[in-house]
């Protein structure tokens, strides 16, 4: 159902003219980039996909041509509709509002969307940014993991106690939003980091629920095309 396409980068700047497919500029391990991918899959939108390595050559998202419409260079960058969208949470909410068909990712009610994008923000304010791979190369090799465990189990334990009280099958009840899309993609870096995941049975239930869930499967990092082969 959800089609991918690898293309070479580095591209040619997008142009402001609809294509007949969005294309997602992505990164197979990024969270950040992971999340759009559930989303698209989600509403069913079919995208192709154009490589960024945030390793190889220092990381590709630097090169001119890519800077030249993510200023911040970083993934993912989403072109739909004729625009050009960056971060990932916009991107998101941008897909939720000009695609509002279900699943809804958002939900109507105020204090539910709310909770909604507190739990999102735990992870992407919180926790992500401070173990992404930018910071991690400033760290080095021999203390990465010891870093990035730290700053996730303490995020995560800030994150179960909100879980307890607002989790029914999923993050916010019994319906998929937001927080869902960004949960497991930490859970992943989680499990990378040797976080004791034991202490987070919330966390771990909702994380085994969804991975079950075919928009999941399609947007995991090992069933990417840019995904080396000893990690498919």
């Amino acid at each position: 159902m959800f089609t991918i396409i690898l293309k070479t980068f580095p591209p040619r700047r997008p142009t402001t003219m609809a294509a007949s497919k969005p294309i997602l500029y992505s990164y197979f391990r990024s969270s950040c980039s992971w999340r759009v991918r559930i989303a698209l899959a989600l509403k069913g939108i079919d995208y192709e996909t154009k490589a960024v390595n945030l390793i190889k050559d220092g990381g590709q998202q630097h090169s001119k041509d890519y800077a030249s419409f993510n200023p911040i260079e970083q993934v993912p960058t989403l072109i739909i509709d004729g625009h050009t969208l960056i971060q990932s949470l916009p991107i998101i909410e941008y897909i939720e509002e000009t695609r509002p068909d279900l699943p809804k990712l958002l939900p109507k009610e105020p204090l539910k969307r709310a909770t909604v994008r507190a739990i999102a923000e735990i992870v992407n304010s919180g926790i992500q940014p401070i173990q992404n791979s930018a910071v991690l190369q400033k760290i080095g090799d021999e203390g990465k993991i010891e870093w990035g465990n730290f700053w996730i189990d303490r995020g995560f334990g800030a994150l179960e106690k909100m879980l307890s009280d607002t989790a029914g099958k999923y993050c916010v009840g019994d319906d998929i939003t937001l927080a869902d899309l960004c949960l497991v993609p930490q859970i992943y870096n989680a499990k990378r980091f040797k976080v004791d995941m034991s202490k987070f049975p919330v966390i771990s239930r909702i994380g085994e629920e969804l991975s079950g869930h075919e928009a999941f499967i399609a947007a995991h990092p090992s069933k990417q095309p840019d995904c080396p082969d000893d990690l498919k």
